[in-house]
């Protein structure tokens, strides 16, 4: 994602990096990532668990740490930090991979990932 978004060389992404991600790109994307780990991880994944919790475009703290317990993100109530998310296939959380870092309060860049998922990935 970062080679497609010409930010290899700071190796991270913005929030406006993503607002303007190439939908042919996140879909080639997600369809590799459910292909590899067999209906396990991809955006698409995710897509359809946050949207069975209620999940729409508006932030929704509630569906949002629902989605965050289903997903393996929050334990024990409380969102665990980035060195401590499983990052290989054996963890036992469908839908747990891929996993961005997010930014101090408010709203993630993963939340505006899932936004351009839903315009991207049907």
């Amino acid at each position: 994602m970062e080679k497609v978004a010409g930010r290899e060389s700071e190796r991270w992404l913005r929030l406006k990096d993503l607002e303007n991600f190439p939908c042919q790109d996140l879909s080639t994307i997600d369809k590799l990532w459910v292909k590899y780990s067999n209906g396990k991880f991809g955006f698409s994944v995710q897509k359809q668990i946050y949207q069975s919790l209620g999940g729409k475009k508006e932030y929704d703290r509630k569906v949002w740490e629902a989605f965050g317990d289903k997903v393996g993100w929050r334990q024990g109530g409380r969102w665990l930090r980035y060195n401590e998310i499983t990052f290989n296939t054996s963890t036992p959380y469908v839908g747990h991979l891929p996993k961005g870092i997010e930014e101090g309060g408010g709203v993630s860049w993963w939340e505006v990932l899932f936004y351009r998922t839903d315009s991207c990935i049907p």
